[in-house]
């Protein structure tokens, strides 16, 4: 079922992207800048912390970013290429082994970056960027869904 979701979010988001690149460009960025005032915000770092943090962060987001593509490639190959129901056991193996080994590297990423954090921020505010992170992204759906719910 969450697949089913997340293929609709994506077709949806594809389309998007489709008509308004330009424009899809310029959101991005305005939400890029959105979640770094919130997360500056949430965890109150001096300017002393940001300056190291930010680049950290930025280089995290794109690794992450690399492997949730990974992932998504390669499910939509393979559901190209036909039904799921008629792939082979040997290819959903292949296919369950190349998510999980992309999942594994994502969370990999995840351990170092917040190992490297812990050197700059201390604990508290560590434990605050994942809650930060999640209250971003959360507040990012509520504003989709309320515009979305009002077209």
């Amino acid at each position: 079922m969450k697949t089913a979701k997340l293929l609709s979010i994506l077709a949806f988001l594809f389309s998007v992207i489709a008509i308004g690149q330009p424009r899809f460009n310029q959101k991005k960025e305005q939400i890029k800048a959105l979640k770094i005032a919130y997360i500056t915000d949430e965890l109150k770092l001096t300017p002393d912390e940001a300056t190291k943090f930010w680049p950290l962060f930025n280089a995290y987001e794109e690794k992450q970013k690399n492997f949730r593509k990974g992932r998504i490639r390669s499910y939509l190959d393979q559901n190209e290429s036909g039904d799921i129901d008629k792939m082979t056991e040997k290819e959903a193996i292949a296919v369950l082994n190349e998510i999980e080994n992309s999942e594994e590297d994502a969370f990999q990423n995840r351990k170092k970056f917040v190992a490297s954090l812990k050197g700059i921020l201390p604990a508290t505010k560590i434990l605050k960027l994942k809650k930060a992170e999640e209250g971003f992204n959360k507040k990012l759906l509520k504003q989709f869904k309320d515009k979305v719910g009002k077209e």
